[in-house]
């Protein structure tokens, strides 16, 4: 946690920031989730705790956090932001099923790897990236494949 901290204060910092009790208070519960979590959840789990935190405090204070690599936003194709940090979590992707929103993790070297090699051939340099499949979960798919063989 304690490098949490001093990484979000030095990014403050450098931008002419303050590290206040509410961003403080943000990022501890921000660390404590170990999900996806949009700002909305974020903001009752403040509340939950006791926290006075306004709402405009707490997307500003998710956006810096995006900002400074200590959270990942990723868009699971609702319309929605949803956020989760990256502290002691390996780079993961997601396969996102459009039925019945389902998300499930992975990790891929040869994808991480031929990412890293299409930056390198184009002189482009990689500060982060987010691979969001969509399709339909086994569950969904066996589903329709189901409902495929009753009106054959």
């Amino acid at each position: 946690m304690g490098t949490a901290f001093e990484k979000f204060h030095q990014y403050l910092r450098s931008r002419g920031l303050k590290l206040t009790s509410e961003r403080k208070n943000i990022l501890k519960k921000v660390v404590s989730i170990h999900d996806h979590f949009d700002a909305e959840e974020l903001l009752y789990m403040l509340k939950e705790d006791g926290k006075q935190i306004s709402r405009a405090s707490v997307y500003r204070t998710l956006n810096l956090l995006v900002d400074s690599n200590l959270v990942e936003k990723v868009d699971f194709g609702e319309g929605r932001a949803y956020y989760e940090h990256t502290l002691g979590n390996y780079h993961h992707d997601h396969l996102i099923c459009v039925e019945c929103g389902k998300v499930i993790q992975f990790e891929d070297q040869v994808i991480e790897k031929r990412q890293k090699d299409i930056c390198k051939k184009h002189k482009f340099e990689l500060d982060y990236h987010t691979l969001n499949i969509f399709g339909r979960c086994s569950e969904c798919n066996n589903g329709r494949r189901e409902e495929d063989a009753s009106t054959s």
